[in-house]
C-alpha cells in the first residue's frame, strides 16, 4: 500500500468534545428545515402532524448532543404521542363534563365549580408535567443505557400546587425555594441506569441571585400601588358606587380630588412592571438556568455552568429581529389584501367569505411562523448554550453504569399536550 493510499483510507478522527465534556453539533439550517417543513404539514393536517414534528425535533436535538464524545438517542415515536394524547382526551372529557354540569347548579356547588375546576386542572397539569418528564427520560438512551424516573406523580403535583400557592401569596419571593424543592424531588427520582441523580442547588442561593431583578420589577409597582391607595378616599368612593347613577365618575372625582393622579400613578407603576419584566426576563432566565445546571449531580459526576447573561440576551435579540421582520411582512401583506378587497362590490357575500377565510388563514400562518421562529432561535439557542457552557467533573463514573429501568407510557405526555403544559 502506497503512502497516498494509506492517507486516503485512514479513519477520520471525530472532532474533540468541548472543554467541559459536552457539546452540541447540530447545524441551525437543518433545524430550520425540520421546523418549516413541519409547519407546512401542520397547516394542511389541521395540527395533527405536531406529534411527528415533536418527534423529529427531539431526535435532532438528542442526536446532536454529545457527552464525553457520545451522542444521545431519542427512541420515542409519533405514534406513541398520538395514542397518549387520545387517551388523555378520553380521560379529560368526563372531568370537563362533570364541571359543566356542576356549573348549572345555582347553589354553592355551582358557585364553587369554577374554582374547583381551576384547582383540579392545575393539579392534573403538574401531574402531567411529571409523567411527561418520565416518558422523555425513558426514551433517552446514552451509550445503550436508558434514563428513567421513579417517584409518585401525584405527590409531585400536590407539592407543586402548594408551592405555586406560596409563590402567588408572596408575590414571587417563594419561587427560588419552590424551584429548589421541586428540582430536588425530580432529580432524586431520576436515574441513568443504576446511577441515581440528585440536585445540589440551594433556594437561598437562587433567591439572592435573583432578588435584585425581582425588586426592579416589583418594587416600583408595590410603591406605586401604596401611593395610589393612600391618595383615594375609599370610604367616599364606596358610598358613591353604592348609590350608582350616570355620573359616577364625576362624583368620584369630586369626592376624591386625587383620584385622577392616583390612577395615573397606578398605571405608570403597572406599565413599568410589564416593561421591566420583559426587558429583564432573559437575565432572569440566565440566572435560573445557570443555577439549575450547576446543581445537577449523578453520583460523583457534577455539572458546573458558565452560562453568560449576555449570551442569553443575544438569543432573544435574534428572535426579536426575526419577529420584527415577520411583523413588517405581515403588515404589508395585510395592507395589500385590504387594498385589493377595497375594490370588491359592497355587500358581496363572496367577498365577505373570502375576506373571512383569508383572515383566519392569515392568522394561522402567522401563528405558525412565530412558533417556528421561536423554536429555531430561542429553543435551539438555549439548548445549544446549555450544553456548550457546562463543565463536567467525575465523568469517569459513566463507564461503570449498568442498565436499569423500563419504558414508560406516553399517557402523561399526551395529558401534558392536552393541558398545554408540555415541554420539548
Amino acid at each position: 500500500m502506497s503512502a497516498v493510499e494509506a492517507v486516503e483510507v485512514a479513519p477520520q478522527e471525530p472532532p474533540p468534545p468541548g472543554a467541559g465534556g459536552a457539546r452540541f453539533v447540530g447545524e441551525t439550517p437543518a433545524f430550520w428545515n425540520i421546523l418549516v417543513r413541519g409547519a407546512v404539514r401542520l397547516l394542511f393536517t389541521l395540527g395533527i402532524y405536531r406529534f411527528w414534528l415533536a418527534t423529529d425535533v427531539r431526535r435532532f436535538l438528542w442526536a446532536n448532543t454529545e457527552i464525553a464524545g457520545d451522542g444521545l438517542e431519542y427512541t420515542g415515536t409519533a405514534r406513541e404521542l398520538l395514542i397518549g394524547f387520545l387517551i388523555a382526551i378520553v380521560l379529560l372529557v368526563p372531568v370537563n363534563l362533570a364541571f359543566f354540569v356542576a356549573a348549572l347548579d345555582l347553589g354553592v356547588l355551582g358557585s364553587l365549580s369554577g374554582l374547583l375546576a381551576f384547582v383540579l386542572l392545575a393539579l392534573l397539569g403538574q401531574f402531567a408535567v411529571y409523567r411527561a418528564r418520565r416518558y422523555r427520560l425513558t426514551r433517552t438512551v446514552f451509550r445503550g443505557i436508558r434514563f428513567h424516573q421513579t417517584g409518585s406523580a401525584w405527590r409531585y403535583a400536590i407539592r407543586a400546587l402548594l408551592w405555586w400557592a406560596a409563590i402567588i401569596v408572596t408575590l414571587g419571593l417563594a419561587y427560588p425555594f419552590a424551584q429548589a424543592s421541586l428540582e430536588r424531588y425530580k432529580m432524586y427520582h431520576t436515574h441513568y441506569g443504576d446511577l441515581r441523580a440528585h440536585f445540589d442547588g440551594s433556594g437561598w442561593r437562587l433567591f439572592f441571585r435573583g432578588f435584585f431583578l425581582w425588586f426592579v420589577v416589583m418594587g416600583p409597582l408595590l410603591i406605586g400601588l401604596l401611593i395610589m391607595i393612600g391618595m383615594v378616599d375609599w370610604g367616599a368612593a364606596a358610598r358613591i358606587l353604592r348609590r350608582g347613577g350616570t355620573d359616577v365618575m364625576a362624583r368620584l372625582e369630586g369626592a376624591s380630588p386625587g383620584l385622577a393622579s392616583a390612577l395615573a400613578i397606578g398605571t405608570i407603576a403597572f406599565v413599568w412592571a410589564i416593561v421591566a419584566a420583559a426587558v429583564l426576563y432573559p437575565a432572569f432566565q440566565a440566572v435560573v438556568l445557570r443555577w439549575w445546571a450547576s446543581g445537577i449531580r449523578f453520583g460523583p459526576l457534577a455539572v458546573a455552568s458558565k452560562l453568560g447573561t449576555g449570551q442569553v440576551y443575544k438569543v432573544y435579540l435574534r428572535f426579536l429581529g426575526y419577529a420584527i421582520v415577520l411583523a413588517v411582512a405581515t403588515s404589508l401583506a395585510a395592507g395589500i389584501a385590504a387594498w385589493l378587497f377595497g375594490f370588491a362590490p359592497e355587500q358581496s357575500q363572496t367577498a365577505e367569505i373570502a375576506a373571512t377565510a383569508l383572515l383566519v388563514g392569515g392568522y394561522v400562518v402567522v401563528a405558525l411562523a412565530y412558533s417556528t421562529i421561536y423554536q429555531a432561535t430561542i429553543k435551539l439557542g438555549l439548548w445549544r448554550l446549555g450544553f456548550e457552557t457546562i463543565e463536567l467533573s467525575g465523568i469517569g463514573v459513566l463507564e461503570t453504569v449498568s442498565a436499569r429501568g423500563e419504558p414508560s407510557s406516553a399517557v402523561g405526555e399526551g395529558l401534558a399536550d392536552a393541558l398545554q403544559v408540555g415541554g420539548i
